[in-house]
């Protein structure tokens, strides 16, 4: 009876078999690539429906509340998984519980200094930004910090208990309902007449809404099982004793563990959003002396980051690389199978190489249309074609600092990133006066460049990969190919609809191009894959979809050896 009511008291999803941590990771890996999916993509109706210069201020903000964000948490949500972990594997829910409420008060004091530092010092933020009108935006993303960090806690409680559920659906409801909140005011401050900086500060205040929401969903989840805990007596001294036992540390020295576990956690967390954030400081202050006004330079803001959801969507795919690859690295270190592990290293290295490569050349040579098709506009085209060759490095940077943390080297990725920002930072002083936002973007690659350099030397060195410089001939020529294919079609298409006479307004003719220029450019260069022997039999059938029938046909149509 008594282990019956315990079951009671433990979470849900308290399972420790391989099967669940695979489902638990499965979950939450598809819940994270649709919150990424959903937090990428409306960038683009919101440039569309609010405009550059709002596009401008919300992409100067967003960056900056991302960084304050990981800095109040500090690290926390792991830190908690962790030790809720321990004590969960040991059978001590009540200091699982422990866990939880001191690191809740802790988040809930740094999310209310943060944001004070957010709300009171918005002004002074936008003024070292170099633009007074993202100081609105600044107050209202602030809000978020009251709320956030109590969810982290929450989600790295049932983290612990491999529940990845709850984490998940608040995920979820937390884009959703930012993103919705994010378009009603738009639709409202725009029909009121407001200018730029009340139509951004309605966009930024979704994330307090999605917040809020997420939170609610994850309090849901938690007095739904506080409601299940129904101990018998005999548990409920079972478990005063226990108490009596591990209570000798204090919330105080609990509270210190915590810190000390998370702080080197957050130092590495937060490179990325450092690198980002440079821009916002930088490039607004900057294009000043390129000779835009603040206004002007807002607008000219926006335009650079048309490219940034296309080059996100690509760097996704290495992140879902990277998810498998980590612990899949560290099983073979574990052990000792150095030719599974550098097998593994080299393998992801090369897809990374081939996918980053053809999606940088195919984004930039669609660069015009496709920047006409989701923002109706040809402004800022040649930033989003040099920003597209980001798209290499930042995969190449993910991939690379998945395979030095799957052998134990945890930080090193993060410096490279710091080194990287300094970079920027170097990069912007130096093009971005000259050449405005091109020099933005020109910045940008060489920033992601060096530190997709420093990881991939590092990732090397640490598995003892030796790359194949001989055989980045044949995987060029593919790219060449495709990259003919894909002129082809931005040159041709436009001329063959004119020539059938065929009526279709601008916007129309740049989707048709960009979406049949995706396509052939995809088809051309698998086939150049395939026909040149860069991609092998023996590795596609490793692909679950073209065993059978489609090995077949390739065999047939002799593209594949």
């Amino acid at each position: 009876m008594a282990m019956a009511e315990q079951s009671r008291v433990e979470p849900t999803a308290r399972k420790s078999t391989g099967a669940a941590l695979l489902k638990g990771a499965a979950v939450l890996g598809v819940a994270a690539v649709i919150s990424k999916v959903i937090g990428t993509m409306q960038k683009i109706p919101l440039q569309n429906m609010a405009g550059d210069a709002v596009f401008g201020i919300y992409n100067a903000v967003y960056p900056l509340y991302i960084l304050i964000l990981f800095l109040a948490t500090a690290g926390f949500p792991l830190a908690v998984s962790k030790f809720v972990a321990e004590h969960a594997a040991e059978g001590r829910d009540h200091e699982a519980r422990r866990v939880l409420r001191v690191s809740s008060v802790v988040l809930t004091a740094t999310g209310l200094i943060f944001f004070l530092l957010l709300f009171l010092g918005a002004d002074w933020l936008a003024w070292l930004m170099g633009t007074a009108q993202t100081g609105m935006a600044i107050r209202s993303v602030s809000f978020a910090l009251l709320i956030v960090p109590v969810m982290s806690a929450l989600r790295g409680y049932y983290q612990g208990y491999q529940d990845m559920v709850p984490t998940a659906v608040s995920q979820v409801v937390e884009q959703t309902v930012r993103v919705f909140t994010m378009f009603a005011l738009l639709l409202l401050f725009v029909q009121l007449g407001r200018g730029p900086d009340w139509v951004a500060a309605g966009a930024t205040f979704g994330s307090v809404t999605g917040a809020l929401a997420g939170l609610l969903v994850m309090l849901s989840y938690d007095r739904r099982e506080r409601g299940a805990c129904t101990p018998s007596r005999s548990l409920q001294r079972e478990m005063r004793t226990s108490v009596s036992k591990n209570r000798n540390e204090s919330s105080w020295s609990l509270a210190g563990r915590l810190l000390r576990y998370a702080l080197p956690i957050c130092l590495g967390t937060i490179a990325l959003p450092v690198l980002t954030l440079v821009d916002s400081f930088t490039v607004p202050r900057l294009l000043a002396a390129y000779g835009l006004d603040e206004h002007r330079a807002l607008y000219h803001f926006g335009l650079y980051h048309h490219g940034q959801p296309l080059v996100a969507l690509v760097s996704m795919i290495a992140s879902s690389m990277s998810a498998a690859l980590v612990p899949a690295i560290a099983e073979a270190k574990i052990k000792g199978d150095w030719d599974s592990l550098r097998n593994r290293a080299a393998m992801a290295l090369r897809f990374t190489w081939l996918i980053g490569a053809a999606a940088s050349v195919g984004l930039a040579c669609l660069a015009k249309p496709m920047n006409i098709m989701f923002f109706d506009t040809a402004e800022g085209s040649s930033a989003m074609s040099i920003l597209a060759y980001t798209a290499l490095f930042s995969t190449l940077n993910i991939v690379a600092g998945s395979v030095l943390q799957g052998v134990g080297a945890v930080i090193a990725p993060a410096l490279y990133l710091l080194a990287a920002a300094a970079a920027k930072t170097a990069a912007n002083a130096a093009l971005v006066p000259r050449w405005g936002i091109d020099g933005a973007a020109a910045a940008a690659v060489a920033a992601y460049a060096l530190a997709g350099a420093l990881a991939l030397a590092h990732a090397l060195r640490a598995t003892g990969v030796t790359p194949a410089v001989g055989r980045t001939i044949k995987p060029l020529l593919c790219i060449g190919l495709m990259a003919i294919g894909v002129l082809a079609v931005t040159q041709g298409l436009p001329a063959l609809l004119d020539a059938l006479l065929v009526t279709v307004p601008p916007r129309g003719v740049a989707t048709v191009v960009s979406l049949a220029g995706v396509a052939l450019g995809a088809i051309v260069y698998a086939l150049a894959l395939i026909r040149f022997g860069v991609v092998t039999s023996a590795e596609l059938e490793q692909i679950p979809a073209l065993r059978g029938k489609p090995l077949v046909l390739l065999r047939r149509w002799r593209l594949l050896r």
